[in-house]
């Protein structure tokens, strides 16, 4: 059921391209209504694994493996970023912000129709954006490596659920140990709070 809504967008643009007069590749989503909510794993998991499939883009060029899409509820994908913080040399281009981007221009009530699913919980910059446009549901894949601006977004109204996805939780933590000097410079906190969480994680678990 859930493959057959969330159809492969292999045409989606992507940073670079003029997202404006493409077609994506996508099928319908269902349609929002008062009973739709974000708190369904089992359809969901579909959606963060096509912005699993954005991260593993990332980690493959070199960045870090972190992927959004953006999901219209009726339009499907309409949208895909991977973080492209290292390969742009910028300190902007999250996986999210990337994601908006590549979307063009749309006007205010499209957005309102939409899901944003990301494999790591979204720092203030990129909750910021998704509050601005008013998109109403976020789907996280991992919040253990860092947990982002999360109450930020409910206290505006963001309906939020976090997946708990092991995959997401391990690309990034390979990833970390890996290039630890890469990761602490988008925020020189990131790393004190990744230790924290696994000390907490370790004192759970003994």
């Amino acid at each position: 059921m859930a493959n057959a809504i969330f159809q492969s967008a292999t045409d989606a643009p992507t940073f670079g391209s003029s997202p404006r007069g493409r077609s994506l590749s996508i099928t319908a989503f269902p349609p929002r209504s008062k009973s739709f909510s974000v708190k369904n794993p089992a359809f969901h998991q579909t959606g963060l694994n096509e912005a699993l499939a954005e991260a593993r883009k990332s980690l493959d060029e070199g960045g870090m493996p972190i992927g959004t899409i953006l999901v219209h509820h009726v339009q499907g994908i309409v949208g895909r970023g991977h973080s492209q913080r290292i390969q742009s040399d910028c300190v902007i281009h999250h996986a999210e912000m990337i994601c908006l981007q590549n979307v063009g221009r749309k006007p205010a009530s499209f957005y309102r129709d939409c899901t944003l699913y990301t494999t790591l919980s979204p720092c203030s910059m990129c909750s910021g954006a998704i509050i601005f446009y008013g998109i109403p549901s976020v789907v996280i894949g991992d919040n253990k490596t860092i947990r982002g601006a999360e109450d930020y977004l409910k206290q505006n109204g963001i309906e939020v659920e976090n997946m708990n996805s092991d995959e997401c939780e391990s690309l990034m933590k390979n990833f970390i140990d890996t290039h630890p000097d890469i990761w602490q410079e988008d925020n020189p906190q990131l790393i004190v709070t990744v230790s924290q969480n696994r000390r907490k994680s370790t004192k759970t678990h003994l």
